[in-house]
């Protein structure tokens, strides 16, 4: 999507403003003078009355998963973009407007896993995933690699029924 946009002087009655070849102003249902710069139609606005508008507001960006996302970078590079998000996912209408109006990608959720007092004696323990994917536990201490889990790896460690408590942004 282009980032240029086009900008208008409108009244409260939604008339535009325009110049003639004298360039004497007037106000027209539709139509007008348009400018690239919002500083241009802010001046007009100034002098003549009215405010200065975006033309063609520019639509707001789709969120996408990151799987989501991954099928429309490809598309951009298929012959047939339309018919590629066909065939790669059921979310037909989403992903064709993320490819048309832009997208960005959620941040996944993440999880940090209690141990269960009964097991550690303490509630200061939290599930960790070691660099080779074993899991042990251990005392956070301000760190946090390794402690935070995605949906995906709740259940692939089999943890679903396991207290959870969810990683924000004042966390990190």
């Amino acid at each position: 999507m282009s980032e240029e946009k086009l900008y208008v002087v409108e009244d409260d009655n939604r008339l535009h403003l325009a110049f003639n070849d004298a360039g004497k102003p007037m106000w027209f249902q539709t139509g007008g003078n348009f400018t690239a710069t919002d500083s241009v139609a802010s001046m007009w606005s100034l002098k003549h009355g009215g405010h200065a508008v975006t033309l063609v507001e520019e639509p707001e960006k789709v969120v996408l998963s990151e799987k989501q996302a991954e099928i429309v970078e490809d598309a951009h590079n298929a012959k047939r973009p339309a018919s590629y998000i066909i065939l790669k996912s059921n979310d037909e209408e989403l992903l064709m407007n993320a490819y048309v109006n832009g997208f960005t990608v959620a941040k996944e959720k993440k999880w940090r896993l209690p141990v269960p007092s009964a097991w550690c004696g303490d509630s200061n323990h939290y599930w960790h995933k070691e660099s080779d994917g074993t899991l042990t536990w251990s005392i956070l201490a301000g760190r946090s690699e390794g402690f935070e889990f995605s949906r995906n790896e709740i259940a692939e460690y089999g943890m679903n029924g396991f207290k959870k408590e969810e990683v924000t942004d004042d966390d990190e």
